[in-house]
């Protein structure tokens, strides 16, 4: 092999076509892009467009719901809570928090905090406080003797006053009014 014979794999390196150097080399004048229209100008795209029919996205139903005010909570389970302190990664003696439960792996990070749930048992008497539980969990925590505290308070908004709002109030007249009821 000499330097001059020294070149790239036959298929390695494809050249980019000239666009627009006159009408013998199949792509001058409109370059390829056909006449006028949208796809004609440069910096555009028809996104999703399908030539007047009715695009895909606009032919599947919508399902769901994304509430932007969902509280954002970590969830554990009695099951697991029971495994950590068998294999010695919690000390159920001492108060169990829910940085306690972050550092032992049971927990990952949230806005909201710690939420205790009911699946599998609990043996173990412990004394807990994370930032809500299911009443089948609080109920299972003091089944076994433990005691569970619960820290999450819903968020008040106020008006410039610092006085709930008229939609506060009158959710407050419609609990008491059903309490009433119950009672």
């Amino acid at each position: 092999m000499k330097l001059n014979e020294i070149r790239n794999n036959p298929g390695a390196h494809k050249r980019k076509d000239k666009l627009g150097r006159g009408s013998s080399s199949g792509l001058g004048k409109t370059s390829g892009r056909g006449v006028k229209g949208a796809k004609a100008r440069t910096g555009n795209q028809v996104h999703g467009f399908e030539g007047g029919q009715m695009p895909l996205h606009m032919r599947m139903p919508k399902r769901g719901f994304n509430n932007i005010f969902a509280k954002d909570f970590s969830e554990v389970n009695l099951g697991r809570l029971q495994r950590a302190i068998d294999e010695k990664r919690l000390d159920a003696s001492a108060k169990i928090t829910e940085e306690v439960l972050r550092k032992s792996g049971l927990a990952h990070k949230s806005r909201d905090g710690i939420r205790l749930l009911a699946k599998g048992e609990i043996k173990t008497k412990i004394d807990i406080e994370v930032a809500g539980a299911s009443a089948a969990a609080k109920e299972a925590v003091e089944k076994a003797g433990g005691s569970l505290t619960t820290t999450f308070t819903k968020k008040v908004y106020a008006n410039k006053k610092g006085e709930p709002g008229k939609r506060q109030k009158r959710r407050a007249e419609a609990a008491e009014k059903r309490a009433a009821r119950k009672a």
